[in-house]
Order: C-alpha cells, then sequence, then structure tokens
C-alpha cells in the first residue's frame, strides 16, 4: 500500500480516493479545481473552488461536460466515449493516479513527473471519464497522471459583447482553454500533495486536446505552468480561429435564436434548450487567452518554449459524406486550386474512382491533422527546440463495420497510454503484436514526460525530427525510424491552406 497519507489537503479542503487492485497506485477522482460554472458563473472565468468541511470522498469521476448523450459511430465504439451519465454544467473536476510513495516535501528530487491530459472532441463533446483514458498503467510506471474536464460546445465557447465588457479584459469565448490553465494552475499548488513535481508537467491531448495543447504553448495566460507537451492529430496554424468581434457576432446571433436579450436572461435558461439551439465554435482570438493567431504567436517567438513530442495517424481523414467520384474530384480541384490544381493532383491522384475516393480522405487527413502538426515540428525545430515525430500506422484488426477503419482518429490513444484492456475485443480481436506496440509506444510517452525525450534502454531509436533531415518514427506493426514520407505534399498543402 502506498504510504501517501489516507487523507490529503488540497486547495479546498480534505480529500481520501481510492487504492487500485494491485495496491501500489492511489487514484482520487472527482476533485474539484473551480467553482460550479452554474447560474451567475455561467460563460464566466473559473472561480475560486468553495471549500468544504470534513472528509470529500473523490471515488468516482465528475459528471462530463454539457452535450449530447454518447453513442458509437464510426469508428468509436463505447470505450472511446464519455459513460452516459453524469452529464452536467457542474463540470470542473479532474483526476489523479499517483504511485508516490510519500509527499516528501523536505526532498523534493523524490517527486514524480506529471501528465496533464486534455481530452479531445472537437471542442463539443468528451471528457476525463473515457476508459482509454485510465491513469493507472502510466502511474504505474512513475508518472502523477491527471486528467482534467473544461466545458465544451456552447458552454465552453461563445462570444458576445455583453460578456465582453463584463469580462473586465476586452475578451470573451475562451471559457474552455481557462478551465483548462486553472486546472494547471491547481496541478501547480497542488500536486506535491500526490507526491508529483509542480516543476515536471507534460500537457498533452489528442485532436482537440491536441488543439489545446497548442493554444495553452501560445497563449501567454499559461506561461509557467508546464515544460513539454504531448499533441497528438491537431493544431491550429492554419485556417486561423475566428477573431473575437466575429466571434461576438456569432454569439448575438446565437442569443437572437434563443430568444435572450440579456446576459442574465441567456443564464437563466436551461442548459438543455441551449445545448438544443446553439453551437460551440472552438478557441477564439481574444486578445487574451490568444493575443494573436497560432501561426503569428509562433511567426513572432511569443509562444511558451517546450519539448515536442507530436504526430498523427495514417487513416485519420474524416469522410463527410460519399466520396465524389474521380471526374467530379478532379472538377472540383481544378476550381478550387486553380493553377496550383495539376501540381495537388499529383499528390493525390484521381484518376480511377478508387484512386479519387482515397485522395478526398488523405487530403482531408492532411488538412486537418498532418499539415498542422508537421508546421509545428517544422517551427520548433527551426527555433532550436527539441521535437519528436510519430505517425502511427497500425491498422487496429477488427470485425464488421469496424475493420473498415485502419488506423484510425484516436487509435493510438490506448497503445500510448498502455491501455488495450480497455478496448472491445469482440470488435477488435488484437493481436499479440498490439500489446507489444502498446508497450513500446507507453515506454517512448513516458520517457518524454520523464525527460523531454523518448529513448531509453531496449527501445528501438527514435531520432529527433529537424527541417534537414525530417526524420520520424512509423508506429505499426514494426517501428521504424524514417525519413516522413510525404513532407512534399504536407509543404504544397500547408502553402496553399495559408492564402485561404
Amino acid at each position: 500500500m502506498p504510504s501517501l497519507p489516507e487523507t490529503i489537503s488540497i486547495t479546498g479542503g480534505l480529500i481520501s480516493g481510492t487504492v487500485n487492485k494491485d495496491g501500489d497506485v492511489r487514484i482520487f477522482k472527482g476533485i474539484p479545481f473551480a467553482a460550479p460554472p452554474t447560474g451567475d458563473l455561467r460563460w464566466k472565468a473559473p472561480q475560486p473552488v468553495k471549500p468544504w468541511s470534513g472528509v470529500r470522498s473523490c471515488d468516482a469521476f465528475g459528471a462530463s461536460p454539457m452535450q449530447g448523450t454518447p453513442n458509437p459511430f464510426g469508428p468509436w465504439s463505447a470505450e472511446y466515449l464519455i459513460p452516459k451519465e453524469p452529464i452536467s454544467e457542474d463540470c470542473l473536476y479532474l483526476n489523479v493516479w499517483t504511485s508516490a510513495k510519500s509527499a516528501d516535501k523536505k526532498n523534493t528530487s523524490n517527486r514524480l513527473p506529471v501528465l496533464v491530459w486534455i481530452y479531445g472532441g472537437g471542442f463539443n463533446s468528451g471528457g476525463s471519464g473515457v476508459p482509454i483514458y485510465d491513469g493507472e498503467a502510466t502511474a504505474k510506471k512513475g508518472v502523477v497522471f491527471v486528467s482534467i474536464n473544461y466545458r465544451v460546445g456552447p458552454f465552453g465557447f461563445f462570444a458576445h459583447p455583453d460578456l465582453t465588457k463584463e469580462s473586465g479584459r476586452d475578451a470573451s469565448g475562451n471559457y474552455g482553454l481557462m478551465d483548462q490553465i486553472a486546472s494547471l494552475q491547481w496541478v501547480k499548488q497542488n500536486i506535491a500533495q500526490f507526491g508529483g513535481d509542480p516543476d515536471n508537467v507534460t500537457i498533452a491531448g489528442q485532436s482537440a486536446g491536441s488543439m489545446s495543447v497548442n493554444c495553452l504553448v501560445a497563449s501567454p495566460a499559461a506561461r509557467n505552468l508546464f515544460k513539454k507537451a504531448i499533441a497528438e492529430s491537431g493544431a491550429g496554424f492554419a485556417r486561423p480561429y475566428p477573431k473575437l468581434q466575429q466571434a461576438e457576432e456569432t454569439g448575438v446571433k446565437m442569443a437572437q435564436s434563443l430568444g435572450a436579450s440579456s446576459l442574465a436572461e441567456l443564464r437563466a435558461l436551461p442548459a438543455e434548450e441551449i445545448l438544443k439551439k446553439a453551437q460551440g465554435r472552438g478557441p477564439i482570438i481574444d486578445g487574451y487567452i490568444l493575443p494573436q493567431s497560432i501561426a503569428e504567436i509562433f511567426a513572432a517567438n511569443k509562444q511558451n518554449n517546450v519539448a515536442l513530442l507530436t504526430g498523427w495517424n495514417q487513416d485519420e481523414g474524416m469522410a463527410f459524406g460519399p466520396p465524389k467520384k474521380a471526374d467530379e474530384y478532379r472538377k472540383q480541384i481544378e476550381q478550387q486550386y486553380g493553377p496550383q490544381a495539376q501540381e495537388l493532383l499529383q499528390f493525390y491522384p484521381g484518376n480511377t474512382d478508387a484512386e479519387a475516393a482515397a485522395s478526398q480522405i488523405h487530403i482531408s487527413r492532411d488538412m486537418i491533422f498532418g499539415a498542422q502538426n508537421y508546421t509545428w515540428a517544422n517551427i520548433q525545430s527551426k527555433q532550436g527546440n527539441p521535437v519528436y515525430v510519430y505517425r502511427f500506422t497500425r491498422k487496429l484488426p477488427a470485425t464488421g463495420e469496424y475493420a473498415h477503419y485502419g488506423a484510425f482518429h484516436t487509435g493510438e490513444v490506448a497503445y500510448a497510454y498502455d491501455n488495450l484492456r480497455f478496448i472491445d475485443r469482440q470488435l477488435r480481436p488484437l493481436e499479440p503484436v498490439d500489446q507489444k506496440l502498446a508497450t513500446t509506444m507507453s515506454a517512448y510517452w513516458v520517457n518524454f514526460i520523464k525527460m523531454g525525450n523518448p529513448n531509453g534502454k531496449g527501445l528501438p531509436n527514435w531520432p529527433a525530427y529537424s527541417v534537414d533531415n525530417k526524420r520520424i518514427v512509423s508506429l505499426g506493426s514494426t517501428v521504424t525510424a524514417e525519413p516522413l514520407p510525404d513532407a512534399a505534399s504536407l509543404d504544397f498543402l500547408y502553402k496553399q491552406m495559408s492564402k485561404q
């Protein structure tokens, strides 16, 4: 049994947790890191947690943020989704898994490195209670694993002129990002109580979580809260986020659609009604959390300098409707790209219907994910900051409809955090090579969290990426270092996206 005290004193009061079956990891679920963002606190920066008396039992996840009911779709079966309940606006909770033997305040060299996990979900869904986000396996390897909740959808990303005036910062909209920053501030203040090192924090996320990591690295409001970053499939370099005025105009229309003429009326509306009629758009260049676009902040080298581990998946292109036939595909490319169309078609050809269908998926993958994380890696390298790049290529064994998805979006997460035990084996009959890959990937991730370098004894060498060598590691049924195979197409695509 770990010898951390039975009860731990944190901001707000005393808490107790549980212990895993093996007796070597303490688990604390549903720790409040801010006041519930309900009532008058809806669309406000997270406020200090309300103190409690006695010992608060932290043995179950807090509610997932307000969103629709989770139902499996595409490649995402239940283990990739939040629990069906509870779902609530009262959602600002985090979870801690720790194998630390003590919270030795005198000998700080014994403190363990910390990982803060930020979920994806397109900024409209997600939560920390997703099974594949479990922190026990990573905690067993000597990392304090923290997973957090943040507001999503119209509750997390909603700008309005009256909210901007009220804020005292001439900004509104990025409440979800503010929640993430508040959770990092909580970690800075409290994680030593769990045996974690507040000066060795890595932020990590996937999809919208990766885009969040990108925003936090860019944000002056997150300065000195972390040292390293892991960004899996997502960043915001091309096609910038909306500016505050544009987001405010969208917010005014949303308020009108809800029939509300004041902030008081908006805040009095039931959350379910807002969810039915309104949509969140994701991060905003608000002048405060994001003073400029991501590209401008990084071009000026104004971001928080970090070591970076980043990459994307082989088959994570998003299909929006049935693919266009070859003739229609080529015609669309010619209309959209004009004089550059023929060059694009060399990279993403469409001579047959099958080829055109594959190219549409690959363009989607590279626009939404590949070109974004590739660009970040290049900037890191040019500015002299360490960066390691991967491509996840393992096509997960699968049955029925799931066999179509290959190395799908989110597919790498259960490998990186050694959580294959949560995968539904009837849908995905995993093979011995899958556990071998999970063992290798989770070792890489843990080494990076500890030292800023994924390499370690017994692991295939993962070369640091540079703009000169463009070497990555391919994570599949074998793990091999190789030159990035599609650098030319990514360079071309990013240039075209930056013009738009």
